[in-house]
């Protein structure tokens, strides 16, 4: 199985809790004005990998506490990330993932490949950057609307909970 990337930051604090693997997916649907990775946005270029690749290449790095899944829209290839997610959690590290849609969005989806991807991540970014709600003070998003949803806890007990601010 295969999928598009535009590419990879090694070891970023950025994008999630700890030091994390930042993966960025080719193509993304939602084009949101002031977005910061524009050249994602395109279906076509990126390069090929697969699962198995990124997670050999991530597993180079022992202080890595997880993934992190970016765009692009992660969404728009569930399916072989859903199998890489499933190799980090093997590996005992966590997966966080940015999406342009919200949760509830993405469950209206009823999608099998969706629901996989779903199951296996842990911290979920959820909702499209908007211009106007813009915060640099925000930790890990971009805009005020964004939320940082607990997904364990969310699965656990049937409706989405956040992450506590610390």
């Amino acid at each position: 199985m295969e999928l598009t990337i535009a590419g990879v930051i090694k070891e970023s604090i950025v994008d999630g809790p700890g030091i994390r693997y930042t993966v960025f997916t080719q193509g993304c649907p939602h084009h949101c004005p002031g977005c910061h990775n524009p050249q994602t946005w395109a279906f076509e270029g990126g390069q090929r990998t697969t699962p198995q690749a990124l997670f050999e290449d991530f597993q180079k790095d022992p202080i890595l506490k997880g993934v992190t899944f970016s765009g692009g829209e992660p969404f728009c290839q569930p399916e072989p990330l859903a199998e890489l997610a499933k190799l980090v959690h093997g590996a005992g590290k966590d997966v966080a993932c940015y999406t342009g849609w919200t949760y509830e969005q993405l469950l209206e989806k009823n999608d099998p490949a969706v629901n996989a991807l779903l199951a296996e991540v842990d911290l979920l970014i959820d909702g499209p950057f908007v211009l106007e709600q813009r915060n640099l003070e925000l930790r890990f998003r971009g805009s005020e609307n964004q939320r940082l949803i607990n997904m364990k806890e969310t699965r656990k007990q049937g409706h989405v909970v956040l992450v506590e601010e610390e």
